[in-house]
């Protein structure tokens, strides 16, 4: 069984709203119902924990008070990272840990089943797509090189991790202050290899007002 941590206390600035991007509606819910209903219905998901802003906290308990596995809310930090890292040190220990996006709710049962096996045969596993651009490295304006688009990954949520793993991960870069990208990124300078796990390109994140028109056209192919 695996818990998943949902970081929900950013800004979202880039999307251009007065208010959290989570708090949007797509079919008349807001997107973190849609966010965590998938986990509610994972047959192995055990909990859901939410990182919250100290002022938005009423708000989601409200909103998500139907959904028996989310067992609790804890205030969020200045980055993402420290709001995971605030779930983190209250969850209780678990197999696996999960970590996703609360503004990415298109995740599949396929995607989480085959993250949650492979985190349990392989410690850390992350969603992931190929690329289909052509990818530049710019410096100063000015192409700098082509890197081969066949390694190249556009990396999503979850990302899953034995919880021994992931917080040894996150201890290590507190006491470094480092910041990294992602989840993985603490992993990986363990030594740790992190694997991978193709998703679908259905799986996005809402960021920028565009996002929206995206996830209209997704929840019509699905029937939402």
């Amino acid at each position: 069984m695996y818990t998943v941590i949902i970081p929900a206390a950013g800004q979202g600035k880039r999307m251009g709203s007065d208010r959290n991007k989570v708090f949007l509606e797509l079919d008349g819910r807001p997107v973190i119902y849609h966010t965590v209903s998938k986990f509610d219905e994972d047959a192995s998901c055990q909990a859901i924990y939410l990182s919250a802003r100290q002022d938005e906290v009423a708000l989601l308990t409200e909103l998500l008070k139907g959904f028996h596995k989310v067992k609790g809310l804890v205030i969020g930090g200045s980055e993402r990272q420290y709001s995971i890292y605030n779930a983190l040190k209250v969850i209780p220990p678990c197999e696996v840990v999960m970590v996703h996006d609360a503004a990415r709710p298109f995740v599949s049962q396929e995607t989480l089943t085959e993250l949650y096996d492979a985190a349990c045969a392989k410690n850390a596993v992350i969603a992931a797509v190929p690329v289909k651009d052509t990818i530049k490295v710019i410096n100063n304006g000015v192409i700098d090189h082509t890197p081969d688009r066949n390694v190249l990954w556009q990396v999503q949520t979850p990302q899953a991790f034995k919880y021994e793993l992931l917080l040894e991960a996150y201890q290590q870069a507190a006491e470094s202050r480092f910041l990294g990208t992602d989840d993985a990124s603490l992993v990986e300078r363990l030594g740790v290899p992190v694997s991978v796990v193709v998703s679908d390109y259905d799986n996005i994140k809402l960021t920028t007002p565009e996002d929206l028109y995206f996830a209209e056209a997704i929840m019509k192919k699905r029937g939402i």
